[in-house]
């Protein structure tokens, strides 16, 4: 595992906010086991002790289970982990919206640039992709 630490966050964050977006992105799939702290921490070259705080909250938002002696697992609610991916959904929202606002852009417009986006990326990924979801030559 490999992250980009940003000084202005603390790194428990960081880590955490690292494992929601694997789980959410299916990299870790509900019932995984995570590594251990010692493991993470020798990855990451960072105290075992950040890590352990970033599995307690983790545990606390009940992203991740304990099983004794076993280790730690990504939960297997499918509701808890739709749950964070609305919620990291409404983040970028939020930022993306926030920073749109700060360049001068009025609510329609912004509405306006995202559909046009959106209509540009499915034309390209049709063109680009064969059924299968394959990049095609030509």
């Amino acid at each position: 595992m490999s992250i980009e630490f940003d000084n202005n966050l603390p790194i428990y964050l960081q880590i955490m906010n690292h494992i929601k977006r694997q789980i959410v992105s299916g990299l870790l799939q509900p019932g995984d086991k995570i590594p251990s702290v010692r493991e993470l921490a020798a990855d990451l070259q960072i105290n075992p002790n950040t890590i352990q705080r970033t599995f307690q909250e983790l545990e606390r938002e009940e992203v991740v289970e304990t099983k004794r002696g076993l280790g730690r697992y990504v939960t297997s609610e499918g509701s808890k982990i739709m749950a964070i991916k609305k919620e990291m959904a409404g983040d970028l929202i939020h930022q993306f919206i926030h920073g749109m606002q700060e360049l001068g852009f009025k609510n329609q417009d912004i509405v306006t640039i995202v559909k046009e986006a959106v209509a540009a990326k499915d034309n390209t990924d049709r063109k680009g992709a064969s059924p299968d979801g394959h990049i095609t030559e030509g």
